[in-house]
């Protein structure tokens, strides 16, 4: 029996680091084509995708800003590295089939397409996935942030967040074997624990737009259409979110 998915327009948002592989630095091409097939996988649902890369594995403005160059400078390049990893991206959907469109906030038409919310909608309506390059196109604004927007913008049904670890947990589980794993948390709390998954505005933005953010791990094969339809290991933040910690294999309440 087909399990029919919870969501029919999604935008999922994929760090940098996750198209290295076992990289140092830039990109790791089995790794993209792998992650492309996790979008195929979600498209033949009959899901439409959009897509937010960042660009941590070939530039970090931030990090470019604490060693002394200038803040919009830096993001800036930062932005343009996101657009490396864009097309990038759309070379692996369409080697599988898979049409799409890179959509720039920082017009350079010669490869891209430049972003108009409209022309956004309407490629998604006619089964294409969109890539959103160059964050908002303003500097001090994280791909985070931007893919908050765009997926507001775009109208999603909610916005997921692929990292290295299946969800939200009390502390970093590579480092603090004892941490546990939220299977569901506000907004507010989030802001309210400080804790890292996305970055404030981000969250506020998607707590204004009632847009839920799904916290999944990018590198389990088959999870990001295991969230879509409503199944698989993940921790969803929302407003009506009520806190539960998963621990030793059943649910608690947070502070119990």
């Amino acid at each position: 029996m087909t399990v029919e998915p919870k969501y029919r327009r999604v935008l999922l948002k994929v760090s940098g680091e996750a198209l290295m592989g076992d990289q140092q630095f830039g990109i790791d091409w089995k790794t993209v084509h792998r992650v492309a097939a996790e979008v195929h996988a979600v498209r033949e649902m009959d899901v439409e995708v959009c897509l937010v890369i960042g660009a941590g594995n070939i530039f970090r403005g931030a990090a470019a800003a604490k060693e002394g160059m200038e803040r919009a400078g830096a993001d800036y390049m930062g932005m343009l590295a996101t657009v490396i990893n864009a097309l990038a991206m759309q070379h692996a959907l369409e080697d599988r089939g898979v049409p799409s469109r890179v959509m720039s906030a920082i017009p350079m038409q010669s490869i891209c397409e430049p972003y108009i919310r409209r022309r956004g909608i309407r490629h998604l309506e006619r089964g294409r996935v969109v890539i959103f390059a160059a964050g908002t196109g303003n500097p001090y604004f994280t791909t985070d942030t931007a893919a908050a927007l765009r997926a507001a913008e775009m109208g999603c049904e909610a916005l997921l967040k692929g990292t290295q670890v299946d969800g939200v947990y009390t502390a970093d589980p590579s480092r603090d074997p004892s941490a546990e794993r939220y299977e569901s948390l506000s907004y507010l709390e989030v802001l309210a624990k400080d804790l890292k998954v996305m970055d404030a505005a981000a969250i506020t933005l998607a707590r204004d737009s009632d847009i839920p953010i799904l916290v999944l791990n990018i590198h389990n094969p088959g999870a990001f259409a295991q969230v879509v339809r409503g199944e698989g290991e993940s921790t969803i933040i929302s407003g009506t979110a009520e806190t539960a910690i998963i621990s030793g294999g059943k649910n608690v309440r947070a502070g119990s």
